[in-house]
């Protein structure tokens, strides 16, 4: 129900706002017109006074400027407001005729047939160009290698800023002004399809204007674009794509085309602005989730992507993954305008998380000697073409590689693969200190990030090693020998780091980028501010597996923006316990006043006592439960979690989900069951699954677990149902739903704390200690992360059982210190209300037990 509850809260809200801004604008229109005429007079009046007089007012009584100025405001007022009554009366025309499908289909049909003329026209226009005279000057460059070339460079000093007049009329034809709007963010796109679903089924899912939005990677409708695989080199060549169409405009417009400027790679067949302009109205008219957006672009011929993006202003309810509002850069690519809007973040428990990963870059020492290596045989290959500017540039990222290789005791001219380092370990510094330690403190790395983006060389670069680097086909195979060998002529070393890897493609993975377009991330990410992250140096045995991590410790200086622009931002989600974390790192770090934060909870929707929720402090043995590092690896600890899940087996019907604090210890466990006959007994009683630890198999474990249960349920067998052995942090402990007989019972094995050992964490720690004001009589910032991050997991994954009001479960946390008035707080309280402490295991069981015998008679 919570996300119906959201859908139905915020969407009240702003249709009630919507309405109230029309009666206001209604009112300042009539009041404004009879103004006008009021004014007609009075003007008439005062030119004809004027002219009796003969003379101009005295400086000193300036009223009728005064009166001339305001009522030029009011004239201004009811202006926009005409022309926004206008815009609005003709959006909502179009949309009512698409609602009636009296135009789309025949429309784009129609559009689809002049447009595969105009490609046919320009193909046989080309084909003459390239028959003719002008054909000659580019015999120097093989077919296909003019886009790998760079383009003349100019730095943003020195050019003016442009005027946007001379861009595509077409795009200007489909900006709307933006109306006030709710984004709605979650993590996943199934999350969201999921929401999108919700919407329709609710009161307002006719008449509110919805737009998904997604990545190029799940959005493109170009199969050429869409079968490149990586992420980053569909972006890559879709705004290339995009640039090269306007690049072909304008240079048609131009008298004299420059020297030497080879033909651009073909514009996007997709992007269409009149189809685009039709697919946005379509997916406006009805609620559409990204399949069904998918399918309309494949229809209209028209890109999704983009269309979706044109959407944006006149949409009311607009769907998003949190990762690309969360980003500024993508946010700004997207059309996302967070200025006066709501924002609501859903699925939000790991929001810091996400925000502190998507600013954290790490490089190996491979990619850098890679990159390296390729940058050079770009420059063998094509530096007599490049302009000045460009060599300049190239020749400091080459620096920056070396540079950064030597920082971690490493070579950059010899095999990262077989290169030993002298020293090892982990050492943290400041971006400061990185950047003097490395001897790059003289270059300025913004102007070197904006030359990246804006030539992309990461893309050009990756054009040249797929042509003459690892992924080739057998009949190129000839021209790769005579390159590779002409290119060790020169750079023997180089050229061996690149050679090497060259037979180990992997057909069916995608292809992986170029690793320079990792790079200008850590690029980017040392222009941090020096007090909000730290550079980790990790050196292990060779370069090759060495790296340099830049971790972002504040999160807030990324989140700052949206709070401060928006409206209202609605952090939301069903396990959100702690939320100190939310308040201190997130809001007071963003600069939000602590009145402006209003925190609201609810309870669960299942009765009191659908749940039966313990702490049990010893076991059978009276062995104390306390999983510490030091002490949950002992034999006895291990054989006294097989006793009490045999016996919890026994009482609890269907299935029971046991979470264990990582994958190591989980394996531990297992293989210590297995020697001896705590494994046997536990099979009698349920069938033992094991979560994977690829992602592929998830779905199949969790398949075969379900119908053993729903098989044992009609059977009536020995054995009762299945036991899931799963890792918190891990497959199962996020959106998954273990309703009704999939998990009966949840077991939490220990507590989860995160690894105190940790470099960054310490790092984190430290930082928040210096950063964060300690309250009376609470734990320093730093230690109370480390207990949050742990009690959020706990809080994640015993979330997965009771997904509905008539669903129940018992829920049962092994280990002592859970019985602390602190950790206690921690849960969430439809759990804390219920929570009984068992000292020993005999009472715990019998509760369990009498729990199951009566839900299971009452249903």
């Amino acid at each position: 129900g919570k996300s119906l509850s959201l859908i139905c809260g915020a969407l009240s809200w702003l249709r009630d706002f919507e309405q109230k801004k029309r009666e206001e604008e209604a009112r300042l229109l009539e009041t404004g017109t009879g103004s006008l005429h009021d004014e007609k007079d009075e003007s008439l009046c005062l030119s004809s006074c004027e002219g009796a007089a003969g003379t101009p007012r005295p400086a000193g009584e300036p009223a009728w400027v005064t009166q001339f100025v305001q009522k030029k405001e009011e004239r201004d007022l009811v202006d926009r407001l005409k022309a926004e009554q206008a815009r609005r009366k003709q959006r909502e025309e179009r949309l009512q005729q698409l609602q009636h499908r009296v135009q789309l289909k025949y429309a784009a049909k129609r559009l689809r047939q002049e447009e595969e003329e105009r490609e046919n026209l320009l193909r046989l226009s080309r084909e003459m160009l390239e028959t003719g005279p002008e054909a000659e000057r580019l015999e120097q460059l093989e077919s296909g290698e003019e886009e790998l070339v760079l383009a003349e460079y100019e730095s943003d000093e020195e050019k003016k800023v442009a005027s946007r007049m001379d861009e595509d009329e077409d795009e200007d034809d489909l900006e709307e002004e933006h109306i006030t709007k709710i984004y709605y963010c979650s993590r996943t796109h199934s999350q969201l399809a999921q929401f999108v679903h919700e919407v329709k089924k609710s009161p307002f899912g006719k008449d509110v204007r919805l737009v998904s939005l997604g990545s190029r990677q799940n959005l493109c409708v170009n199969e050429d674009v869409k079968s490149l695989g990586s992420v980053q080199l569909i972006n890559d060549r879709c705004v290339d794509m995009q640039r090269s169409r306007h690049e072909k405009k304008k240079g048609a417009e131009e008298e004299k085309p420059k020297r030497r400027r080879q033909e651009k790679q073909a514009a996007c067949p997709f992007y269409n602005h009149e189809q685009m302009g039709l697919l946005r109205d379509e997916a406006l008219a009805e609620v559409k989730d990204i399949e069904q957006l998918l399918a309309l672009g494949k229809e209209a011929r028209a890109c999704p992507y983009y269309g979706s993006r044109l959407a944006i202003p006149a949409a009311q309810l607009v769907v998003l993954p949190y990762q690309m509002l969360l980003h500024a850069a993508t946010r700004q690519a997207a059309g996302i305008r967070l200025q006066d809007q709501v924002v609501i973040i859903d699925e939000a428990h790991n929001l810091i998380d996400t925000i502190t990963g998507m600013h954290s870059v790490e490089v190996s020492g491979s990619q850098l000697c890679q990159a390296h290596s390729q940058l050079l045989q770009y420059m063998e290959q094509y530096g007599k073409r490049l302009k000045a500017k460009n060599l300049m540039y190239l020749k400091q990222i080459l620096y920056l590689l070396e540079k950064f290789v030597a920082v971690l005791g490493g070579n950059i001219k010899q095999n990262p693969n077989t290169q030993s380092l002298s020293q090892t370990g982990t050492e943290l510094k400041t971006i400061n200190d990185f950047l003097f330690q490395s001897q790059i403190d003289n270059i300025n790395l913004f102007k070197v990030q904006r030359y990246c983006e804006k030539s992309m060389i990461s893309r050009k670069l990756f054009g040249f090693t797929e042509r003459y680097g690892a992924v080739f086909s057998s009949r190129e195979q000839p021209k790769l020998a005579g390159f590779q060998q002409f290119l060790q002529s020169l750079q023997p070393r180089t050229t061996e780091a690149l050679a090497a890897p060259a037979d180990e493609s992997q057909a069916s993975t995608p292809r992986p980028a170029s690793p320079l377009m990792h790079i200008e991330g850590f690029l980017a990410a040392l222009t941090t501010a020096n007090q909000d992250g730290r550079v980790i140096l990790s050196r292990q045995g060779s370069l090759s597996q060495s790296t340099l991590k830049f971790l972002l410790l504040n999160p807030a200086v990324h989140f700052a923006q949206v709070v401060k622009e928006c409206r209202a931002v609605v952090i939301a989600g069903g396990t959100m316990q702690p939320v100190s974390d939310f308040r201190q790192q997130l809001l007071a770090c963003a600069g939000v006043e602590a009145e402006r934060v209003v925190e609201f909870s609810c309870g669960h929707v299942i009765p009191p006592d659908n749940i039966l929720p313990l702490v049990i402090c010893s076991g059978i043995s009276n062995q104390p439960l306390e999983f510490t590092f030091q002490k949950r690896e002992l034999p006895q600890m291990m054989d006294e979690v097989g006793r009490i899940l045999c016996n919890l087996c026994g009482v609890v019907p269907g299935g029971v989900v046991c979470f264990f604090p990582s994958y190591e210890y989980l394996r531990q466990v297992h293989a210590h069951w297995e020697k001896g006959s705590l494994l046997g007994r536990l099979a009698a009683r349920k069938k033992i699954f094991q979560e994977p630890k690829s992602a592929h198999q998830v779905e199949q474990v969790l398949l075969a677990y379900s119908r053993c249960i729903q098989a044992c349920g009609q059977e009536r067998g020995q054995v009762t149902g299945a036991l899931l052995l799963s890792v918190v942090g891990g497959k199962m402990s996020e959106g998954i739903n273990f309703s009704d007989n999939l998990g009966r019972c949840v077991v939490m094995v220990g507590m989860p704390f995160p690894n105190i050992r940790s470099a960054e964490l310490q790092e984190k720690m430290a930082y928040l200690d210096q950063t964060l004001p300690r309250a009376p009589g609470q734990a320093p910032p730093g230690k109370a992360l480390v207990e949050n991050l742990c009690m959020k997991a706990v809080n994640q994954s015993i979330g997965r059982a009771i997904r509905h009001q008539k669903d129940f479960a018992s829920i049962v946390l092994l280990d002592q210190r859970y019985a602390r008035p602190p950790v206690l707080a921690k849960l969430p309280a439809w759990i804390r209300a219920r929570v009984e402490v068992k000292a020993t295991f005999g009472p715990a069981v019998a509760a369990v037990q009498k729990f199951h015998r009566e839900k299971l008679a009452s249903s």
